[in-house]
């Protein structure tokens, strides 16, 4: 072997180590990258994502758990299925103490609810169309199935089917010690709660980057925005104009999102939030581990929103901590 053979031979080597450093790893709280598990492999994780504090009341903790298993079907197509499993805990006072709702019409209407809760599943495939190892960038889909039987913000019973789409991108740099990536996810909801039945679709959009700093360590930062277009309607307020509803009692100055086939529209923005913060993993050869932190730098919405000095405290929080363990077998 002469030594350009060999060159190109410990070149080719060193990307696939740095390939496999990360196959698979979550290096942020919400971003992902385009890796795909290999053909036949198995990976567990555990994520916990805890929503810290509405700007209200006593206290807000809600923490999203996610057990999940993923499975090789090919190298370049990956199936996953997890359980939801909610654990709020909160006092955010009642609506005449300007709570932010739905959180005021928890429980006995006091604002104050606390339980452990199976919420649902999901099944989502991916499938990768470009590496980032071997092409100018790196490319993926996913498409998702999730039922839901608890709603996220308040713990409440709700009916909710969502499909979801999203577009991976990742672009590596420095021999793939330096990634980066831009995920893209659409989530269609279809929920009912009592006399309330809405068609949501759920933007979101997270921007990581994360440089290799020591072997086995990557320290991070990550961008997510989530936004909702939306307009419920609540069958029981239908014609009460004074209390802000139509005739069919949907919220007056909003315009309702509707996935049927002979009937697509996307609604009102209802409410947008935006975090940013840092991110810290570490890998072993069989198991990796993440942590992150982010904070709500701004948000907004429709009149109907409650948005308080640069902020959205209805459906978003002060601070979302993220903890994430990963095992391949």
């Amino acid at each position: 072997m002469n030594k350009l053979s060999l060159k190109l031979a410990l070149a080719s080597a060193a990307v696939f180590i740095s390939s496999n450093l990360v196959a698979g790893e979550n290096l942020w709280v919400y971003g992902k990258g385009t890796d795909t598990r290999p053909q036949g492999s198995y990976e567990f994780k555990l994520s916990d994502i805890i929503r810290v504090d509405k700007n209200a009341g006593d206290h807000y903790t809600f923490h999203d758990i996610r057990p999940e298993i993923e499975y090789g079907i090919t190298d370049s197509l990956t199936i996953g299925a997890e359980a939801i499993i909610f654990d709020h805990d909160y006092d955010v006072g009642s609506e005449a103490d300007g709570a932010p709702c739905p959180m005021c019409e928890a429980g006995d209407g006091t604002g104050k609810f606390s339980k452990l809760q199976f919420a649902g599943y999901e099944i989502a495939l991916k499938y990768n169309v470009l590496s980032p190892y071997k092409d100018a960038i790196g490319l993926s889909f996913g498409l998702g199935y999730e039922h839901r039987s608890q709603y996220r913000l308040d713990g409440g019973d709700i009916d909710q089917d969502s499909f979801v789409g999203t577009i991976f991108l990742q672009k590596d740099y420095l021999d793939n010690t330096l990634v980066t990536v831009l995920n893209i996810k659409s989530e269609f909801e279809r929920r009912k709660a009592g006399t309330v039945v809405e068609d949501e679709l759920a933007l979101d959009i997270v921007l990581g980057i994360s440089y290799r700093v020591a072997p086995q360590w990557f320290v991070g930062l990550e961008f997510r925005h989530q936004s909702d277009y939306l307009n419920p309607q609540d069958k029981a307020e239908a014609g009460n104009t004074e209390g802000g509803f139509d005739a069919q009692g949907y919220t007056l100055g909003l315009q309702k999102s509707n996935f049927d086939l002979t009937d697509f529209r996307i609604g009102s923005q209802h409410q947008n939030g935006n975090y940013f913060g840092p991110t810290l993993h570490f890998a072993e050869q069989r198991w990796w581990a993440t942590v992150g932190v982010l904070w709500q730098i701004d948000g907004g919405g429709s009149e109907h929103a409650d948005v308080r000095n640069g902020r959205n405290w209805d459906e978003h929080e002060k601070m979302h901590i993220g903890l994430t363990y990963g095992y391949e077998f």
